[in-house]
């Protein structure tokens, strides 16, 4: 097996290179090292660090021979959860809804996303995605999360998937500069895996402020997770595609469409005749200036 010192400084670069874009986030060991003994073992001295003077003076006479009225009176220490209590989800959301009400611009929303620390996806993205573009289209796309691809580049609809949606809005006329792009939630999951209830919970005010600050005339929703994030419907996309709905957000109604993300065309080329049935309907309303 060929190992790192055997390797060149430009082969260790190429190969990390690799890692990164086939999506790998950690490095292992050499040796296997038991992860939950040592978190264990740290949590027990934490613990142990967080007993107060009078408790630690009565675990000391407990171990001397004290009485068994002593010993039940002696208290338990602490736990690390009781030390160090999480944010309420129902007060997370109350701050995000604080924080995007308080935004009157899209500029100063993305200031107030950036600076947001209740929710817990942040601590293990890099990036911080939120809307960019322009209004002179009056079309906003919406997509589901950041991938890896977003988040290393620090923009939504990045890598490939970013390619192909660019020559979907070629094929109408628009560029990302024409019109306004966003996803629901602000930052990668770990591992790409679904945002939990909470979280969406927490990121709805954000994606909602952006729609009412940038008031599109229309809105198209991509990929499954976005439809039934805004339509409340547990159906595919292909059953919630290609249909024109009310979206509301903060006061703003606007006419949206969901259609399939760039990243399900990539996977299912078959499926680019309907999304291109979608494109041409956008197209429609954008040449007649019809949002209602």
């Amino acid at each position: 097996m060929i190992q790192a010192r055997d390797m060149t400084h430009a082969e260790l670069a190429a190969l990390l290179h690799f890692h990164a874009e086939a999506g790998v986030e950690w490095l292992v060991e050499d040796a296997p090292i038991d992860r939950i003994a040592a978190f264990a073992a740290e949590k027990t001295a934490k613990a142990a660090r967080a007993v107060p003077e009078p408790q630690a003076a009565a675990s000391a006479q407990v171990q001397r021979g004290t009485s068994s009225n002593e010993r039940q009176a002696a208290r338990p220490a602490p736990s690390l959860s009781s030390a160090l209590p999480a944010i309420p989800d129902e007060n997370a959301v109350a701050e995000a809804r604080f924080a995007a009400e308080s935004a009157r611009s899209l500029t100063e929303l993305k200031t107030a996303i950036e600076s947001f620390a209740s929710c817990n996806l942040k601590t293990s993205a890099r990036s911080t995605i939120s809307a960019t573009g322009g209004a002179a289209s009056g079309i906003m796309l919406i997509g589901p999360m950041p991938n890896a691809d977003d988040d290393r580049e620090g923009q939504a609809f990045s890598g490939r998937a970013g390619l192909l949606l660019d020559r979907m809005l070629a094929a109408i006329g628009q560029t990302r500069e024409t019109v306004t792009i966003s996803t629901i939630i602000p930052w990668r999951p770990p591992g790409d895996r679904m945002p939990s209830v909470p979280e969406c919970a927490i990121c709805r005010p954000f994606i909602e402020r952006q729609i009412a600050l940038a008031a599109p005339k229309q809105v198209l929703v991509l990929g499954n997770f976005a439809a039934r994030f805004f339509f409340g419907e547990s159906g595919t996309i292909h059953a919630l595609r290609g249909q024109w709905r009310s979206l509301g957000a903060g006061g703003h109604a606007v006419q949206s469409m969901a259609t399939l993300h760039p990243q399900e065309l990539l996977t299912a080329p078959a499926s680019k005749a309907l999304a291109w049935q979608d494109l041409l309907a956008l197209a429609a309303r954008i040449k007649t200036g019809d949002s209602g």
